[in-house]
């Protein structure tokens, strides 16, 4: 009795295990969704602060105070680094979806899924993203299991730029930043000082014009 139990409790989990390879399919499909548009959400968060912070620099340069500038210019540079990031990490997602539209489409010819390199790529490519691990390594480990990809450990050693580089790219884009953003108001405040010079130079001159006419006067007056 004990016996024919574990048998039938094998059998039901030998049958759970077999999912419908296009219920797979869509299941994925609709996780990549979500994500997609979580990281839509993300990149319009970003980009509605460096909104703000682009906004800051420009009052900043009117007041002429440049360490505020470079401060927000800084961060502008941080924020569009991260919305790039969010495009690459959208773009892969819409890859992946693509992936597996043609699975669904390959499950509805030979009756079940194919293993496909693009695919690992793809999903290696997601799990490098510290946001997106967790997800990515459990869709992994499903996609491992039906047989599409093999495998893989999640490699948290992705490739970085040399500090010395990313600082000094830093400091080259946030110039960029200053003259994309507040380049014209920044121009104004450093010729200020020149047009200021010039005016009183000119206001000068008449005034020892006048004091040599007059000098040149008494000069005949007293000859």
């Amino acid at each position: 009795m004990i016996r024919d139990q574990s048998t039938g409790a094998a059998l039901l989990s030998l049958f759970k295990k077999q999912e419908d390879p296009k219920e797979l399919v869509r299941k994925w499909q609709r996780q990549i969704r979500t994500e997609i548009r979580g990281v839509e959400r993300q990149m319009m968060d970003v980009q509605r602060e460096q909104k703000k912070a682009e906004k800051l620099i420009k009052e900043a340069a009117k007041r002429n105070d440049m360490v505020s500038c470079k401060i927000l210019a800084k961060e502008v540079v941080n924020m569009r680094r991260t919305v790039g990031k969010l495009a690459m990490n959208k773009a892969t997602f819409l890859s992946l979806s693509n992936q597996m539209t043609e699975q669904l489409a390959m499950t509805r010819v030979a009756g079940a899924l194919t293993k496909s390199g693009e695919v690992m790529k793809l999903v290696n490519s997601l799990m490098r993203v510290p946001q997106l691990s967790r997800t990515m390594a459990e869709m992994s480990r499903e996609m491992a299991k039906a047989g599409i990809i093999d495998e893989m450990m999640s490699d948290a050693m992705d490739s970085v730029m040399d500090s010395d580089d990313l600082e000094e790219e830093t400091e080259e884009q946030v110039d960029k930043i200053l003259l994309e953003v507040a380049g014209e108001t920044l121009a104004q405040m450093a010729a200020a000082p020149q047009q200021q010079k010039q005016a009183a130079q000119q206001q000068q001159q008449p005034a020892e014009e006048e004091g040599e006419d007059l000098q040149a006067r008494l000069a005949a007056v007293r000859g």
